[in-house]
């Protein structure tokens, strides 16, 4: 039976986490995420899980990849300074092939910053933060329902491909009150038996978990099945919103909080006779190319926003492949794009 609540962002994100199995949360206070580690510490032993409020967030990652090694479904979840020590403990658990969900709510950069909303950990969360080869999934929602539903969602790609999963959100996002609707009768989905599970019986595990290889060309062998998962996660996984794009001359790109701004956008330039589209990428690693790389074959130009001084908009120029313009428009340090100054910029490159 489906419920509607008023939730912030935040607890929509860890509530989501709870009713997916989540059973191991650490963290580490830090604004403007602050009531998503408030919402686990009052809900997660009534669930039956674990809450820890580590001394650092160093310590709350690696105890996370311990749960997970341990066969739990476990999550942390920091603001982007945090995410930034984080970093170690992400690669460490993708060169384990462990499961888990980080949760970035972003502010403003770089170095502290301050705890306004902003989109500038883009690079960080899509092209690898830590050292190696590796990727991760990273979804990015646009709402608090979406924070609920891919925060729910993250457990199961983590589980399905034993890699870690990001949720990359902003103080925008997990501060705004929305309202929430869920099946109170929702079971968790995609759970799946872990035989290598460190259980702490003799012969239990099937492995080690490890991410340290010294033999001659064994690293080189766990590598190209990692590549190999990843082109799999690549052809299967990106997601992609479309909106009014079937008849758009120039199409508007964001994610996240600014994706929904565009929308706005795109209705008003309807009205004033400009045949406008939008795309919110909701994957944005593996980032859903295809749907750029089709529409760059018919439209005009790409028009590209971002929290940020321009991150994705490299993502979009390269799925576009040359096929047609692509420009940008972007706030940084916690600035927020307005409707009027996205039409005005809009505007602008359309008279060139």
């Amino acid at each position: 039976m489906k419920q509607k609540y008023l939730f912030t962002g935040n607890e929509a994100c860890a509530e989501g986490a709870l009713r997916a199995g989540c059973r191991f949360y650490a963290g580490y206070p830090i604004t403007p995420q602050n009531e998503l580690i408030a919402y686990m510490a009052l809900h997660m032993e009534e669930r039956g899980g674990v809450f820890i409020q580590s001394e650092s967030e160093l310590a709350a990652v690696n105890m996370v990849l311990g749960a997970s090694a341990a066969g739990a479904r476990a999550m942390t979840s920091s603001s982007s300074p945090g995410i930034s020590l984080k970093q170690e403990g992400i690669s460490y658990m993708a060169g384990c092939e462990l499961p888990a969900v980080i949760v970035n709510v972003m502010r403003g950069g770089p170095g502290l910053g301050n705890i306004s909303a902003s989109q500038s950990d883009y690079f960080q969360a899509t092209k690898g933060g830590g050292h190696g080869d590796y990727r991760i999934i990273v979804l990015a929602p646009s709402s608090v329902q979406e924070m609920f539903d891919l925060t729910f969602n993250a457990f199961t790609l983590a589980d399905r491909y034993n890699t870690p999963v990001m949720v990359l959100s902003d103080g925008l996002l997990g501060q705004m009150m929305e309202p929430l609707e869920y099946d109170e009768e929702r079971a968790p989905a995609g759970i799946v038996d872990k035989p290598w599970a460190m259980k702490g019986s003799k012969g239990n595990a099937a492995k080690s978990v490890k991410s340290l290889y010294l033999g001659d060309g064994v690293l080189e062998a766990l590598n190209t099945k990692l590549q190999k998962k990843y082109g799999e996660i690549k052809s299967k996984e990106p997601i992609a919103e479309l909106y009014k794009c079937d008849d758009a001359e120039i199409v508007l790109v964001g994610y996240g909080s600014v994706g929904r701004i565009l929308m706005s956008c795109v209705d008003i330039l309807r009205k004033e006779g400009i045949k406008a589209g939008a795309v919110r990428p909701i994957t944005l690693w593996p980032f859903p190319c295809e749907a750029i790389k089709k529409l760059a074959e018919k439209i005009k130009r790409f028009f590209v926003v971002e929290m940020s001084a321009g991150q994705m908009v490299e993502d979009v120029m390269l799925a576009a492949e040359g096929r047609t313009k692509v420009d940008f428009y972007g706030r940084t340090g916690g600035g927020i794009p307005q409707e009027e100054d996205i039409i005005k910029e809009i505007k602008k490159v359309r008279s060139r």
